[in-house]
C-alpha cells in the first residue's frame, strides 16, 4: 500500500510553481514548473513597477491640484500620504508573514496621517510657502512645467521610501525579538515628534513670544527634535527587515533622510529664515544647541 505524502499547500499565489494534485492516490510531484525564486523575484519586480506607477500619477494629480488653487506647497501635505498608499499597497501583496504586513500597514498609515493633518493645519488658511514662490519667480513663464518636474522627483522620492516597506513585507518569519525593536523605535519617533510639534505650537501661540527662540521642553536639547524624531522613524524598518535577504540596504532609508533634512531642504532653510527673523537670539541658540541630535545645551564663556 503506497503512503501518501503530508506536504503543506503552498500560498495562493504561488499555486501554479507546482504539479497538478495525482490522481488515484499516486505520489505526488513535488518537483516546481519554474524556479521559485524566480517567480518571487518577478513578483517583486512588478510591485516595484507599480508602486513606482501609482506615485508618479498621484503626484500628477496633485500638480493638476496646485495649479487649479495656485499654491504649490500642498505637495508636502499630501507627500508623507503617498508613502502610505504605497507602503500599504506593497503589504497587501508581499509574501511574507501575514501578521508582520498588518504592522507594517498599521504603523506606515498611523505615522502618514499624524504628519500630513499636522501639515495641513499648517497649511490651511495661510499663503503660499516662501520656498515656492521664490522658485516661481526665478523660474518665470516656464514655472508650471518645471514644478510638474519638480513634483515628479517628489513622487520618486515617496516611491523610494515606501520601499523599505516592501522589504520588510517580504520577511516570511514570524514575528520576533527585531520586529519589536522596530516597533519600540517607530512608537518613540512617533510620540517625540508629537510631543515636539506641540510644544512648538504652543510656544508660537503666545503672544509675548513673537521674536522669541523656543527653548522650552525638546527644544532645550535640540534646534529641531521634529527633524530628529522624524529621521528616528525610519530607522523602524530596518530591524524587521533584516531577516530578508538584502534587508540591510533599508538603512539607505535613514541615511538619505538625514541628508536631506540636514543637507538639503530641512535644516538649512529653516535655520537661515530663523536667524533672519530672531538674528543674535537665534545665533546664541545655535553656539549652545545641538542642530539634530538631541543633547544637554552648553554654556557660552
Amino acid at each position: 500500500m503506497t503512503s501518501r505524502i503530508s506536504m503543506p499547500l503552498p500560498e495562493p499565489w504561488l499555486g501554479d510553481l507546482y504539479e497538478s494534485e495525482p490522481e488515484n492516490g499516486a505520489q505526488p510531484s513535488i518537483r516546481p514548473k519554474n524556479s521559485l525564486q524566480q517567480k518571487k523575484d518577478r513578483r517583486a519586480k512588478m510591485l516595484m513597477l507599480y508602486g513606482l506607477l501609482i506615485c508618479l500619477g498621484l503626484f500628477l494629480g496633485y500638480w493638476i491640484i496646485q495649479y487649479l488653487i495656485n499654491n504649490s506647497a500642498i505637495v508636502d501635505v499630501f507627500w508623507a500620504a503617498s508613502v502610505a498608499v504605497v507602503g500599504v499597497f506593497f503589504v497587501c501583496y508581499t509574501p511574507g508573514d501575514l501578521s508582520r504586513r498588518w504592522l507594517l500597514g498599521i504603523m506606515v498609515a498611523v505615522w502618514a496621517a499624524r504628519l500630513s493633518f499636522y501639515l495641513f493645519l499648517r497649511w490651511k488658511g495661510h499663503e503660499e510657502d516662501a520656498r515656492y514662490t521664490d522658485l516661481k519667480e526665478k523660474w518665470g513663464e516656464s514655472a508650471q512645467l518645471r514644478m510638474l518636474r519638480f513634483y515628479q522627483m517628489q513622487g520618486l522620492g515617496a516611491y523610494l521610501f515606501s520601499l523599505p516597506i516592501l522589504v520588510a513585507g517580504y520577511n516570511p518569519n514570524p514575528i520576533g525579538f527585531l520586529d519589536y525593536v522596530g516597533v519600540a523605535i517607530w512608537l518613540t519617533s512617533l510620540i517625540g515628534e508629537t510631543v515636539a510639534d506641540r510644544q512648538l505650537a504652543k510656544f508660537k501661540s503666545n503672544p509675548d513670544n513673537r521674536g522669541e527662540v523656543c527653548k522650552v521642553g525638546l527644544w532645550k536639547y535640540s534646534r529641531h527634535p521634529n527633524y530628529f524624531f522624524e529621521w528616528l522613524h525610519w530607522c523602524a524598518y530596518v530591524p524587521m527587515s533584516l531577516m530578508v535577504p538584502w534587508g540591510w540596504l533599508t538603512v539607505i532609508a535613514p541615511i538619505a533622510m538625514y541628508i536631506f533634512l540636514n543637507r538639503v531642504t530641512g535644516i538649512p532653510l529653516t535655520e537661515k529664515q530663523a536667524v533672519k527673523s530672531r538674528g543674535e537670539k537665534y545665533r546664541e541658540y545655535q553656539r549652545t544647541t545641538n542642530a539634530f541630535f538631541p543633547w544637554f545645551p552648553t554654556t557660552e564663556s
